[in-house]
């Protein structure tokens, strides 16, 4: 029997997180979620470093971590769930509320959960929902896709040093048009700031706002993802440019 950990950068209470748990115990009934205790989106792979992280356990497969979603695949890992008994053997992270893909996936904490699954040497996905920015989100799509998706990528499997990274569309489940193995894409870049004036005078920013989601290639995770497809795209650990190593090389 497998044993599934499911983590988020949403934090713990997140719906999505809970949804992805009921998939997770549709495929084993040894699942445990160990999750942010608040949201952690955009925290990408950091740890914490400088301040103590803290577990508080709230039922007995069920941990709320004060860090990030690196600290928490990591103390879930080494820690928390006794894996010299039984290892995990499957990370599933998600499902988070908007999409992951083309350049999404260096800022995504979800995406870092998986990364850290991965570095620990256990098959991990991470799992997002593509949504329009308002309170209704189609998390019965990616209920309703995503055990089987996953059961076939483990029959498939993949390299040690690549987790996958899956992405369901904005649409009814029965509206899908498919799946798409393709390629991490490129967005045009489209960060907006927006400065304001505090109470004392001081200038101070947000970040974020309405992103360009026009793909800058075609056959790529984001143009697949907004026509309707649920995209899969195997992500390598390794980020070795080989032609330019060997073309550096050479120089030397």
């Amino acid at each position: 029997m497998s044993r599934i950990l499911v983590s988020n950068d949403d934090g713990i209470d997140a719906e999505g997180i809970v949804v992805l748990e009921r998939i997770a115990k549709t495929l084993s009934d040894d699942v445990w979620v160990i999750a942010p205790e608040l949201e952690q989106s955009g925290a990408s792979h950091s740890l914490t470093l400088h301040t103590p992280v803290r577990m508080r356990k709230r039922d007995e497969r069920h941990y709320a971590i004060s860090g990030t979603p690196t600290d928490c695949v990591l103390l879930a890992l080494k820690e928390i769930i006794p894996v010299k008994q039984k290892p995990v053997t499957l990370v599933l992270s998600g499902i988070n509320k908007g999409s992951n893909a083309a350049d999404d996936i260096t800022y995504s904490g979800t995406v870092a959960a998986a990364m850290e699954g991965t570095i620990l040497e256990v098959p991990s996905i991470a799992l997002s929902q593509l949504t329009d920015d308002g309170e209704f989100v189609r998390w019965d799509t990616a209920e309703h896709h995503a055990a089987p998706i996953i059961k076939k990528l483990l029959q498939q499997g993949w390299p040690a040093e690549t987790f996958i990274n899956l992405n369901f569309p904005n649409c009814a489940p029965d509206e899908v048009k498919g799946i798409r193995v393709c390629s991490q894409g490129k967005r045009r870049v489209s960060v907006n700031l927006t400065g304001r004036i505090d109470l004392k005078g001081r200038p101070y920013f947000w970040l974020g706002g309405e992103r360009d989601n026009t793909a800058i290639k075609s056959g790529v995770d984001v143009e697949f993802l907004h026509a309707g497809y649920i995209t899969i795209t195997p992500i390598s650990m390794d980020m070795t440019d080989r032609s330019t190593m060997e073309k550096i090389s050479a120089a030397f």
